[in-house]
């Protein structure tokens, strides 16, 4: 596993594209992933230190997740399959126990932002990922 860090957001609103580019905490490696624009903003609106007057869903949850005596451990991207990621939200209950929820990177991401919670990639998907942007 590679720890890696939410390094840039791109958005596009003219071609409707948004990226995110993670980035290898210890090195130079980069993960670019192309995700929704309803994320990129949660992400980015979170980034920016923007408060909403009403919480936003990724705020809504990880309110939840904490009033529940609970806390995101992390974030883990596991498999890159027909160009398209999948990512795994560990959290931990107060007396220690994990639970593994099956997410999008992207909301995984919006929500490690707010939890202030380390991302990592499993380093064969960071392989894949080049290869596959290099045959583009």
């Amino acid at each position: 596993m590679v720890e890696m860090e939410l390094n840039k957001i791109v958005i596009d609103e003219k071609r409707h594209d948004q990226l995110i580019v993670l980035k290898e905490k210890d090195g130079t490696r980069i993960l670019p992933i192309v995700i929704g624009l309803a994320e990129a903003s949660a992400i980015k609106l979170k980034i920016s230190g923007f408060q909403p007057p009403r919480p936003m869903t990724h705020d809504l949850f990880h309110t939840a997740i904490l009033d529940l005596e609970a806390s995101i451990d992390r974030i883990i991207i596991d498999k890159l399959e027909e160009a398209t990621f999948h990512a795994k939200i560990v959290l931990k209950n107060s007396s220690g126990k994990e639970k593994i929820i099956d997410a999008r990177p992207s909301d995984s991401i919006a929500l490690a932002v707010r939890a202030h919670a380390p991302i990592f990639v499993e380093d064969e998907i960071i392989r894949q990922s080049e290869i596959f942007n290099k045959q583009k």
